[in-house]
């Protein structure tokens, strides 16, 4: 019960911790896509894998007593997105160095197309605050790194919660023979009184 309760908490909170790096990268793609230029790597991978697991987090807290059941599977795909989310984070580690006071002049604005360097030369409105791109790939990488520990949390939980599903299940099929066996009990001492009251009948 415990365990289940918590595991409900933290997929309520990768709700929140996921939908804002989906939102922030969701706008550098939106970016790229028209201004027919190929999304970078290190902000594809990580908006991929911040939708995947937006929709597994969701499908897992409305199917809550079916995540119960297959709680091991369950804590096998969160182990997975761990190690994707930590694809992720090394894709973008070089924002994490980055200065956004001076990210004008940073080696990454060379790839970040019409965000960076080329987007100031030509103007591009979305290159007008160089340190705004700083920041939001800052966030998604802050936001990346709080993922890997929750998902890996939530695994542990889903074991947890399987284990005591496991309990419960043997305390009620514990009870359900206690309750059979007194019954089979009550059952053969009414049978013994019944036949012990019946006196022999002898014919003189």
């Amino acid at each position: 019960m415990i365990a289940g309760f918590f595991f409900i908490c933290w997929r309520l909170g990768q709700l929140v911790t996921l939908i804002i790096p989906i939102g922030i990268l969701s706008w550098f793609v939106d970016g790229f896509v028209k201004n027919n230029q190929l999304t970078p790597t290190y902000v594809l991978v990580l908006f991929i894998v911040s939708v995947l697991g937006i929709f597994w987090a969701l499908d897992t807290l409305i199917r809550h007593a079916n995540a119960k059941r297959s709680a091991h599977f369950v804590a096998f795909i969160d182990i997975c997105f761990v190690g994707s989310f930590i694809a992720g984070i090394y894709q973008l580690r070089r924002i994490a160095n980055a200065d956004c006071g001076n990210f004008r002049l940073d080696p990454l604005s060379l790839s970040l197309g019409p965000f960076g360097f080329a987007g100031q030369r030509a103007n591009n409105p979305l290159a007008q605050d160089p340190a705004k791109v700083c920041a939001l790939l800052k966030t998604s990488f802050a936001f990346g790194i709080m993922n890997i520990g929750s998902f890996f949390i939530t695994s542990i939980l889903a074991v947890l919660m399987h284990k005591d599903d496991e309990k419960e299940n043997e305390k009620g099929s514990s009870r359900r023979r206690g309750s059979h066996s007194s019954r089979r009990g009550h059952s053969a001492s009414r049978s013994r009184r019944s036949s012990s009251g019946r006196q022999p009948v002898y014919d003189v």
